[in-house]
């Protein structure tokens, strides 16, 4: 397969990644985790369904995307009460992504995506999106996939709780590996709730606290009502939008920067 063609970035020769260069394809970096999701989904759960994603949309626009390998650990301490689990520290996480992003900036491509699958990582993709956009000549944004369309999914949702382990989740990792997932062992679980705050941060006051606090289970929200059907048209909402960021973000403009001191700045300060 020609350069065009592939979507794998770790499947291409070197000299057909400086076709893909030519061709100026937007780079995706996913990020998902390892931690536990109940009872009844597989510790990859985060990393799976966003990489299943990312690749969906590649193979409806493989002229358009190469998807790099996943990052497979997050910022995890508050499930660390739970076996399997694996927690990597922030600065870690922030500092080992920016070398890729980097990387791919370095060969010439100018659009870089971190496209991520585990909410607690959402404040780093936002500085590894922001660090390597300053620090090199290419765009770099980040987002969720499970935010395209979050109205659109949300509304599907017979229990109108989405969360963690929960009918969102588990309905698409049955569409796209319904063998994987133990339905006989999904169970209904809920977080504690006040007046301002969660212990699951789903209010804007921001509070994640030990999972291992307040669940047994580890799920928040109710997988049992989860199904195939519902995992496929949550796909197709959430790849609608992405195909319009994908078109969007592939022509937005790169500018030269216009310096506005009317003196001459000091070139040899470094950040």
């Amino acid at each position: 397969m020609s350069a065009r063609e592939t979507t794998e970035f770790n499947r291409l020769t070197w000299p057909e990644v400086n076709d893909a260069i030519e061709q100026q394809k937007v780079v995706i970096l996913p990020t998902g985790s390892t931690e536990q999701h109940g009872p009844h989904l597989p510790l990859d759960t985060d990393l799976f369904l966003v990489e299943s994603v990312v690749r969906e949309l590649a193979r409806r626009a493989p002229d358009k995307v190469l998807v790099l390998p996943g990052i497979p650990y997050g910022l995890n301490l508050h499930h660390i009460d739970f076996p399997g689990t694996i927690h990597v520290e922030p600065q870690h996480f922030i500092d080992f992504c920016v070398d890729v992003t980097k990387s791919v900036a370095y060969h010439g491509f100018k659009r870089i995506a971190v496209i991520n699958g585990h909410g607690s990582n959402t404040p780093m993709i936002d500085l590894i999106a922001r660090k390597t956009l300053l620090e090199t000549p290419s765009l770099c944004c980040a987002f969720g996939y499970y935010n395209m369309g979050k109205e659109e999914t949300h509304a599907m949702l017979e229990t109108g709780v989405y969360a963690h382990a929960d009918e969102w989740e588990t309905s698409l990792y049955l569409h796209f590996a319904r063998e994987r997932v133990q339905m006989d062992k999904a169970v209904k679980d809920s977080d504690r709730v006040g007046k301002t705050m969660t212990s699951d941060s789903t209010t804007q006051v921001r509070f994640n606290d030990y999972w291992g606090r307040w669940t047994k289970t580890g799920v928040h929200g109710d997988p049992t009502k989860a199904t195939p059907e519902k995992g496929r048209k949550i796909l197709e909402i959430v790849l609608k939008h992405m195909m319009q960021w994908l078109d969007e973000y592939r022509v937005w403009p790169i500018d030269a920067r216009s310096d506005q001191h009317r003196l001459p700045v000091p070139k040899d300060i470094r950040w």
